[in-house]
């Protein structure tokens, strides 16, 4: 029968030894110690005894090496009394762990110190022991273990923490001792290190390390007087030195003052977590949003090219797409929110807090595929968050948060949304598009009257905005955007029963349609006062002309208001710092009448036959704005001849002086203004020097 061993030597010392080695014990009853021989360099050895170790008992004892043969005699089973302690740990039902401890410090005796818990000389340990394993009082396998450990060198000033204490640069260098490598231990050959004791420094006093390393990093200076030499020094060196004390070394550190910091943990490859934050109160820009306990108020942000949880900086908004690959349903934030976790108290900045108030949004299912396999099915899915924070001088006075959760059906890739933006004023405070007015790509500002007085709520003007499967009832709406002219839709689909109520049927869609904009009024201008009925036009409604005739036969539907049509006329009024100001003069909403019929043609007759089968119709809407053209009426001459106009020419001569201008930004107009003065002068003295003048001063002096 074979049996393996393993052997670990622990040494609690500067040194520690790992055996693995195999044995192979044949007779049933034997015993051996794997291994069987042992070097130790510290206070701690173990190994193992295997094999049948019912009623074995260990005996310990010093023994000594005959110098003539290298042996140590013949096991004993009689115990003596050492310096060392034998423990024994049962490892199974055939093995034992036998461990050994000095019972004794390791540290160098002091000049007068008589102790005997010390060590005299360097080599504290030189000895060979012996252990036993005895069946009775006849011995089975023996162990031996040579001993030999130094004693240890301690800091002469134990520390008390865990802080390191820098000297003032000003009056002594930071690096006084590049030998000290090791915090509170004397190292050897450093003889500038103050943790070692006059006794460590007789060790080595004699081979301590040399230059800069070694402690020498304040060298005399060349001007110094002192370090004048016969050879190198020229003439005049006694007029131009310098006597001045070491504590004026130019090596000397100047730029930094003493101080005491705590230790810092070393580099690890976990993730890091973020520590509580001080609490500061007021907020300023940049500065992190706080929680009511002291931490970092965090959301998904794009960080290092990938979405992480970061902290909100105040006043600092932004909008970050991220993709997740889907290998099983979400338990977990982000993507699994519980309403615990978001409405969560934030300081306001003020010496108060703010709960954040949640609203849930809830989004029809979503079927997104990008790979081959089964597709999970998950609920509850958190699609996006975003965050309004409304803000007053230097606080927090609301946060609002809209959770879009849906059920997802996938097997590849979802994108989910985080947004944070930050609106000064109250709740109902909204951004501005403009200042005064409005700007390319911001949004057009609506609103409704409330209640019959001369309050304006705002209220946006929305377009299609087609998502997931593109029907109407999960898609989404987008905001109409200043100058930007946008087409979009969605597919309703429709059965043989909806055909067959076309009243019903173009009410539905009207109702559709009607739902992208709710508002009564549009703002002239990007920052319109909400107060001030001046700053708004009324929305101009075209009513679609429907017909009341009757269908000539089944399946048919017309007059249906497939198409919303935007139309949006503005004016630039000014200009501020280059930058056109325009204004909407007016705004109008129209219907496109279509005619719907099921095509029951090829393969799809089951349309027409089958109640739950459905056709899918486009439902549109645009927007297009149109730029009003105030000036006065143009010429024929202007029309015809464009030679003088500057949107069709590529030379134009109105625009000849256009570098003298406060309008041309290309360098400095000082410098604009110099060289057109040298232009101008150049141009009038060749006008002097040339053929007219040369004519006219001949015929005065032929006069």
């Amino acid at each position: 029968m074979a049996n393996v061993g393993v052997l670990s030597a622990s040494i609690s010392g500067r040194t520690s030894f790992i055996l693995f080695l195999v044995s192979f014990v044949h007779p049933q009853n034997a015993v051996v110690f794997q291994p069987s021989f042992l070097i130790s360099n510290g206070p701690k050895v173990s190994a193992f005894l295997l094999g049948n170790t019912s009623g074995i008992s260990l005996n310990l004892k010093t023994v000594s090496v005959s110098s003539t043969t290298g042996s140590t005699g013949s096991p004993s089973c009689v115990t003596e009394a050492t310096r060392w302690a034998l423990k024994t740990e049962q490892m199974g039902k055939s093995a034992i762990r036998v461990q050994l401890t000095l019972n004794q410090s390791l540290h160098l005796c002091g000049e007068n110190e008589t102790s005997a818990d010390c060590c005299p000389k360097p080599q504290c340990v030189l000895e060979t022991l012996q252990v036993s394993a005895c069946l009775g009082s006849r011995p089975q396998a023996s162990l031996l273990i040579q001993a030999t450990i130094n004693a240890r060198l301690f800091p002469l000033h134990a520390g008390s923490d865990n802080n390191t204490v820098f000297p003032n640069q000003v009056y002594q260098p930071l690096g006084v001792c590049p030998c000290d490598l090791t915090s509170r231990a004397c190292d050897v050959r450093c003889c500038c290190d103050q943790d070692c004791s006059n006794e460590d420094l007789k060790i080595f006093a004699s081979h301590c390390l040399l230059g800069p390393f070694g402690g020498q990093v304040s060298p005399a200076p060349d001007f110094q007087c002192s370090v004048r030499s016969a050879e190198n020094s020229p003439d005049w060196f006694p007029f131009l030195c310098v006597t001045s004390p070491p504590e004026n070394n130019p090596y000397l550190g100047l730029f930094y003052q003493g101080d005491t910091i705590a230790a810092r943990p070393g580099p690890s490859f976990q993730e890091p977590v973020l520590s509580a934050p001080m609490p500061f109160t007021p907020y300023i820009q940049g500065s992190p949003v706080v929680t009511s306990d002291d931490k970092y108020f965090t959301i998904p942000q794009m960080v290092l090219g990938r979405c992480s949880g970061a902290p909100v900086a105040f006043l600092e908004n932004f909008k970050v797409e991220c993709v997740t690959l889907f290998h099983s349903c979400p338990t977990s934030p982000p993507l699994k929110t519980l309403q615990k976790d978001l409405s969560v108290d934030v300081l306001n900045g003020q010496g108060g807090v703010v709960k954040v108030n949640l609203t849930d949004d809830k989004s029809p299912d979503l079927f997104l595929s990008s790979g081959q396999g089964e597709r999970l099915r998950c609920e509850t899915v958190t699609l996006a968050l975003d965050y309004k924070f409304y803000w007053k001088e230097n606080g927090i006075t609301n946060i609002s948060l809209t959770r879009t959760v849906g059920t997802v059906i996938s097997n590849g890739s979802l994108t989910t949304r985080y947004s944070v933006v930050f609106l000064n004023g109250e709740s109902t405070a909204e951004p501005n598009s403009g200042n005064p007015g409005y700007q390319v790509g911001r949004p057009v500002i609506a609103g409704i009257l409330v209640n019959n007085t001369e309050l304006i709520q705002r209220t946006p003007i929305n377009v299609w905005k087609p998502v997931g499967d593109g029907l109407c009832s999960t898609d989404s709406m987008k905001p109409v955007v200043f100058w930007e002219n946008s087409t979009s839709g969605c597919l309703l689909p429709v059965g043989k029963e909806n055909m067959s109520e076309c009243d019903l049927l173009r009410e539905t869609v009207a109702a559709l349609q009607s739902a992208l904009t709710t508002a009564a009024y549009v703002a002239q201008r990007g920052n319109p006062d909400f107060t001030t009925m001046t700053d708004w036009l009324n929305i101009s409604f075209v009513t679609p002309n429907s017909s009341t005739a009757m269908n000539n036969y089944s399946g048919v539907c017309s007059d249906i208001p497939f198409h919303q049509r935007i139309s949006v006329w503005s004016l630039t009024t000014s200009l501020v710092d280059g930058i056109p100001q325009r204004e909407i003069q007016a705004l109008e909403i129209s219907y496109g009448m279509s005619t719907w019929a099921l095509d029951c043609r090829g393969g799809s007759v089951s349309v027409c036959e089958d109640p739950e089968k459905r056709q899918l119709f486009p439902l549109t809407s645009s927007v297009t704005f149109f730029d009003v053209d105030t000036g006065p009426a143009k010429t024929r001459f202007q029309i015809n001849f464009t030679e003088y106009d500057c949107d069709r020419n590529d030379v134009c001569w109105p625009e000849l002086a256009f570098p003298f201008t406060r309008y041309y930004t290309g360098e400095p107009y000082f410098l604009s203004l110099a060289k057109g003065m040298i232009l101008v002068f150049m141009f009038v003295t060749a006008a002097i020097l040339g053929t007219p003048w040369r004519q006219i001063r001949q015929a005065w002096h032929n006069v």
